[in-house]
């Protein structure tokens, strides 16, 4: 990596990667008809958890090394 690229690139990448996973997990559940038996308001609840945890997990996977030399 080029000191002078933008780590943001990366962190877009992760991101965009985490929800294609949620999406994936979602629709795995709804085809199984596991979601069914959620109501709507707890599954909203899972979703807006698991954006905040990828969001989370994204900036500390794309936070720059700082070494003193």
């Amino acid at each position: 990596m080029n000191p002078g690229e933008p780590i943001m690139r990366f962190v877009n990448i992760y991101l965009i990667g985490y929800f294609i996973l949620v999406l994936g997990a979602l629709a795995a559940l709804w085809y199984g008809g596991a979601l069914r038996h959620i109501s709507a308001m707890w599954i909203l609840i899972g979703l807006v958890i698991a954006a905040g945890l990828g969001i989370m997990l994204a900036i500390s996977a794309g936070k720059p090394e700082i070494t003193r030399e």
